[in-house]
């Protein structure tokens, strides 16, 4: 059974940086579509970005767009969500997911297209 665990969330000053992990045991994740989501009390869990498998194809949502870069290492089996420019209203809880069986190259946003969740990583950004 694959286990999702994120890490590298912490506190961050506005317009810092942190770079979050999320890491596979039990099998590898080289095959499986990868996302990022974001939670914060009240407001549900929110879409950040998505890396496909196979050509490593990204798509961010607007406001991750230009600050945030997600990425793969495949011989770590891990996914990766670099965070520049941080500000305040990035705070929250940010989750990886993974969508197991989807054909190379297939990118999702969709929450209910993920089988797979890790627990999260806090994210807090002070101004």
């Amino acid at each position: 059974q694959v286990q999702l665990v994120e890490s590298g969330g912490g506190l961050a000053q506005a317009g810092g940086s942190l770079r979050l992990s999320c890491t596979a045991s039990g099998r590898t994740i080289s095959s499986y579509a990868m996302g990022w989501f974001r939670q914060t009390p009240g407001k549900g869990r929110d879409f950040v970005a998505a890396i496909s498998w196979g050509d490593s194809k990204t798509v961010y949502q607007d406001f991750a767009r230009g600050r945030f870069a997600i990425s793969r290492d495949n011989a770590k089996n891990t996914v990766y969500l670099q965070m520049n420019s941080l500000k305040p209203e990035d705070t929250a809880i940010y989750v990886c997911a993974a969508r197991t069986e989807v054909p190379a190259g297939t990118i999702i946003a969709g929450e209910s297209q993920y089988d797979l969740w890790g627990q999260g990583t806090q994210v807090t950004v002070s101004s």
